[in-house]
C-alpha cells in the first residue's frame, strides 16, 4: 500500500498497568482470548460520534481506566472504562488517545479487532461538521495504508456482524441500542474512500 500521510496530535489517555490488566481481562472474560498483551490485529474501523458537546468533555470520559458506574447498561460487562484510538475535534483536529494497536472498549463483539475513531458532538445542538468528515476521510486512509482494514462501519451497525466470524462476545444478551454516527456522515466516508476496496458490510437478517 502507498503511505498516507495525516496530521495526528498524541493526546494520550491513562493507559497504566491497571488498564492493560483491565483489557486483557475484558479480552479473556468476553471473548475467551487469552493474551499476554492488550494488543489487537486491526480488521475494521468503526465511527463513532460522543454525543458530548467538547472536546475536553469527552476526552475526560474516556481518560480514566475504570468504568463510572453511570454507566449501568455496560457496567456488568467489565470494569474497564470505554475509549477509543482516536478522537476528531469539531475543528478537525485528530487526537491519537492510545496506541493503535491496543483494545479499546468501543464496539461490542469486536474490540478485539476494531480501531474506533470517535467525533466529538453528533447531537442536533452540535451537528458533525465538514472539517470532521474530512479528517474522518484522511484518517480512515492513514490507517487503510498501514493495516489490512477490511471493514468501515458505523457504531449503529455493529450487530450485523453477529454472525461472522469476527464476533466473538460470550453473552447474547449483550446489546446496547446505537445511532452513532449519522448514516449521511458514514455514507460520505464510504464515497470518498471507495477506491481502498472495503468489503460489503453484512446484511441483515
Amino acid at each position: 500500500m502507498s503511505c498516507v500521510s495525516t496530521r495526528i496530535v498524541d493526546k494520550p489517555i491513562v493507559f497504566d498497568n491497571l488498564r492493560d490488566s483491565l483489557t486483557i481481562n475484558y479480552l479473556k472474560d468476553r471473548y475467551l482470548l487469552k493474551q499476554d498483551a492488550p494488543t489487537i490485529t486491526p480488521k475494521m474501523i468503526v465511527i463513532h460520534h460522543t454525543a458530548i458537546p467538547t472536546f475536553e468533555k469527552s476526552y475526560a470520559a474516556f481518560k480514566e481506566p475504570l468504568l463510572p458506574s453511570s454507566r449501568s447498561e455496560i457496567v456488568g460487562a467489565g470494569a474497564l472504562n470505554v475509549s477509543s484510538q482516536f478522537m476528531v475535534d469539531r475543528d478537525g483536529i485528530i487526537y491519537r488517545l492510545m496506541p493503535e494497536t491496543k483494545m479499546a472498549r468501543h464496539v461490542i463483539g469486536l474490540n478485539h479487532c476494531a480501531i474506533g475513531i470517535e467525533n466529538v458532538g453528533g447531537t442536533d445542538d452540535t451537528p458533525l461538521t465538514d472539517a470532521q468528515l474530512k479528517a474522518n476521510i484522511r484518517l480512515v486512509r492513514y490507517l487503510a495504508a498501514k493495516y489490512e482494514i477490511e471493514y468501515v462501519i458505523g457504531h449503529y451497525q455493529y450487530t450485523l456482524f453477529e454472525n461472522t466470524s469476527l464476533w466473538l462476545e460470550v453473552d447474547d444478551n449483550y446489546r446496547t441500542p446505537k445511532t452513532d454516527p449519522d448514516a449521511e456522515f458514514l455514507n460520505s466516508i464510504l464515497i470518498q474512500t471507495q477506491d481502498l476496496n472495503f468489503k460489503p458490510i453484512p446484511k441483515a437478517n
